[in-house]
């Protein structure tokens, strides 16, 4: 909590100073009503006393409810800043982190349980420390009036202490047990929704809702272990309060009608033990919410320290230098804007993906990847935009090594289009313009045109300012695939990737991107993932990767007469000697 609170101090003593205040103008109630009482008796004016009580109490009322939404307003700033701290955390997690943490679960950390950390931070911590000072007060002004009822109280309340201990460690338990239930709970319904099509038509909406069901009967059973425990703490204490008033009034009557004391200091006592209630049930209740935020803040600080990109470049190991450059185009002297170098990659070390991965793409040049599913070569563009680093070899990015590069000066000239196109909630404008919130209409229009997108605006009511909802629910999927490619084209790359390009699109509008892409790779570089000869069969070079590793590049001819495993992709493409697919078969991937 002393971390957490960091910068909010001020704030917290301040609140505190002013709960103490209001509890000290608490405790001297009773003693002006003791006063009220005996000068009630003696026959004397008490109307001044009566003033005075009623002031220590609107004055007790105004400062309370001060220095709580003091409190109230520092707990929201500290889930401010924890979520603030959470969000640009997750945001850049090393891509490794999310093969190993489930997203929905990642989320539940900045919602669920920060919401629990700030109960604990703006209640829990100044009732600690406020209840257990005017406990003490209470305590000793009790003592000052009549010290035998006080041991009898004392005995009532320690009772319910040591009931109250032996819970905190099985509800500490329970919560941890319940955040982490309410994190599953996110994760798989996250996962249902974003594949709803799939689950619809395999009807499967019964079988994920008993999955996600069972979740939340484990979150219940959680929370109804916890709130038993909890009412059990609870009774002991209430049951504690109830106890003292009964034993101090019978023993205190016993005692005023044996003269052994006045009538006023019992009143004081009694409602120094009532005012003794609030503080202690505070402390009890603290103690407990801490317990509780225990889980919860674990479960934060874990996502906190979870490895994040570095933003800065390493340095090259000691003794040694980066690779050079690599020779570009013979005869320009231009190194290329991509090469890899006898690159290795595994997600898993049992399981190596590349095997030593070698080619160039040379700068305003279409260079195709070709191969089996399987082959790597989604894992080629991982590795080109940083999200992972090779195991071994070399990626350079206009011949500088991307090792000693930032991810960011990495990602600067790059863009990518991948199988999974990516459409946000939001407009039409929004999804193009995501790389470069500032475009002009001019580039967008620019942008729309080269992915033939004309038709999709002017069908779409709004046009640019059309919404085109959740995951792009309103358009198709060559269209989704377009809308990426335009905003790819927005950001002016100098090395773009596209995985799949025409693999959602029609014969027409693949006809179509062929064409575009012949235009995109004079402005940049350009390397292409596609299984249809006739996206790549034009390429400037053709490189082929089967298990890991790179068997043999060039054109199309040229890999015909060379490379039996190209041969045996283009023969599955059933060409004609023109090249034109002879059925709808010939669309499918080989």
């Amino acid at each position: 909590m002393y971390r957490l609170t960091a910068g909010h101090r001020g704030a917290i003593a301040v609140a505190t100073a002013l709960t103490l205040l209001a509890s000290a103008l608490g405790l001297a109630q009773p003693l002006v009503a003791k006063h009220v009482v005996d000068a009630t008796g003696r026959g004397q004016v008490v109307w001044p006393l009566l003033v005075v009580l009623g002031a220590l109490f609107l004055v007790e009322a105004a400062t309370a409810a001060t220095g709580r939404f003091l409190l109230e307003r520092m707990g929201e700033g500290v889930v401010r800043q924890l979520r603030h701290g959470l969000v640009g955390r997750l945001l850049r997690l090393e891509m490794r982190e999310y093969d190993r943490h489930r997203g929905g679960d990642l989320i539940s950390r900045v919602t669920a349980d920060t919401t629990v950390v700030r109960e604990v931070v703006s209640q829990a911590l100044v009732d600690l420390v406020t209840g257990s000072l005017v406990a003490a007060g209470a305590i000793a002004l009790m003592a000052w009036l009549d010290p035998l009822l006080l041991l009898l109280v004392a005995g009532t309340v320690a009772t319910a202490a040591v009931v109250v201990a032996s819970l905190l460690t099985g509800i500490r338990c329970a919560s941890e047990h319940m955040q982490n239930s309410v994190g599953a709970i996110a994760a798989d319904l996250e996962r249902a929704l974003t594949s709803l099509p799939m689950v619809r038509v395999h009807r499967a909406e019964e079988r994920e809702a008993a999955g996600i069901g069972a979740r939340v009967d484990a979150a219940y059973g959680a929370g109804v272990r916890t709130a038993r425990l909890a009412s059990f703490m609870s009774s002991a204490v209430e049951l504690a309060v109830q106890g003292s008033f009964l034993i101090v009034l019978v023993v205190g009557g016993l005692r005023v009608s044996g003269d052994a004391g006045s009538l006023g200091d019992l009143v004081a006592f009694l409602l120094y033990a009532s005012y003794l209630v609030l503080p202690l049930s505070s402390v009890f209740r603290a103690v407990g919410l801490i317990q509780r935020g225990t889980g919860a803040y674990r479960r934060i600080d874990e996502a906190l320290r979870l490895t994040v990109e570095p933003v800065t470049a390493p340095r090259p190991p000691s003794g040694r230098a980066w690779p050079g450059r690599p020779a570009g185009r013979p005869g320009t002297g231009e190194p290329p804007a991509l090469a890899l170098r006898d690159v290795h990659f595994s997600y898993d070390p049992r399981r190596p993906v590349l095997r030593g991965v070698t080619f160039t793409v040379p700068h305003r040049r279409f260079v195709a990847l070709v191969g089996p599913s399987g082959a790597g070569k989604s894992t080629v563009f991982a590795l080109v935009a940083r999200f992972y680093e090779p195991d071994a070899g070399a990626v350079l990015l206009d011949g500088r090594p991307a090792a000693g590069l930032t991810r960011e000066q990495c990602r600067r000239g790059i863009a990518i289009v991948d199988q999974n196109t990516h459409v946000i909630h939001g407009t039409l404008r929004d999804n193009i313009a995501y790389a470069v919130p500032g475009a002009s209409e001019a580039d967008i229009r620019r942008v729309v045109e080269r992915a033939r997108l004309e038709e999709v605006v002017d069908r779409l009511p709004g046009g640019l300012n059309a919404v085109i909802g959740e995951h792009g629910g309103t358009l198709s999927g060559g269209e989704r695939q377009r809308v990426a490619l335009a905003r790819a084209l927005l950001a002016r790359p100098s090395l773009l990737l596209l995985d799949e390009p025409t693999s959602h699109l029609d014969a027409i509008n693949e006809s179509a991107l062929t064409t575009v892409m012949k235009d995109i790779a004079q402005e940049c570089a350009l390397l292409v993932i596609a299984h249809r000869l006739s996206t790549v069969q034009h390429a400037d070079d053709i490189v082929v990767l089967q298990d890991g590793r790179t068997t043999a590049h060039g054109r199309h001819d040229e890999l015909l007469s060379r490379s039996a495993l190209y041969r045996e992709l283009a023969a599955g493409q059933m060409l004609r000697p023109g090249g034109e697919p002879r059925s709808d078969f010939g669309w499918t991937n080989a």
